[in-house]
């Protein structure tokens, strides 16, 4: 018997899925151009909010001061000597052991913010401490504003089973994070999925990471 080809019905149907998926696609927001999978973000300093972009629309907001956004790098950078003693944690008063915290060009200070099923909470963050940290690691004085986070992850070192990482990251890396807490986390302790994505998501970190090679105190 002869191959036919696909029915009338079914070429209907695969248009239809095909429709939808292009529909879906991300668009950059500036100019409207489909973008891929990984491509680049915008952020407006003054809400925080993130904004799609292409490569193309992105570079024209790269280094540019006093434009309505900022173009978000991709440079992760791993801080092998980072220091932060359980005290100095503690003075944070951050209730989990991870949070992220970059300086708001439009507040004129850092802040703090951690993950929550509930999306991301900001923590009061005491400056002098802040000041602290920032004379043992200088690394932190290359914080770009409003674009670059410290990312602290002590949720092995609070258990037991892995040291503190500290990463500088592009802010979007942040709110993917919290992103993906909101999605995954059930119950009163997350889950075992929630649990998996969060390794998953530094062990990617880990591996995209440069390594700093700043020795505390140098």
């Amino acid at each position: 018997m002869s191959d036919l080809g696909p029915q009338p019905g079914n070429v209907l149907g695969m248009l239809r899925q095909l429709a939808r998926k292009r529909s879906a696609a991300e668009r950059c927001e500036m100019c409207s151009r489909e973008l891929f999978f990984e491509h680049e973000h915008l952020v407006e300093p003054a809400t925080h909010k993130l904004i799609c972009a292409c490569g193309a629309c992105a570079i024209l907001f790269d280094g540019q001061a006093g434009t309505k956004y900022k173009r978000v790098p991709r440079t992760v950078r791993f801080l092998q000597y980072f220091e932060m003693p359980d005290s100095q944690w503690e003075s944070l008063a951050v209730p989990i052991e991870m949070a992220f915290f970059f300086k708001s060009s439009p507040h004129g200070r850092v802040i703090a913010l951690y993950p929550s099923p509930a999306g991301a909470i900001e923590s009061l963050l005491p400056l002098d401490t802040w000041d602290d940290i920032t004379e043992a690691n200088p690394v932190l004085k290359s914080m770009d504003a409003d674009v670059v986070a410290l990312l602290a992850n002590r949720v092995g070192a609070a258990r037991g089973t892995r040291p503190a990482e500290y990463y500088l990251v592009p802010i979007d890396e942040c709110y993917k994070l919290v992103g993906l807490i909101r999605t995954h986390w059930r119950g009163l302790s997350g889950g075992t999925e929630v649990w998996r994505e969060l390794a998953e998501f530094f062990g990617g970190l880990k591996k995209r990471a440069r390594p700093h090679g700043e020795v505390a105190h140098a």
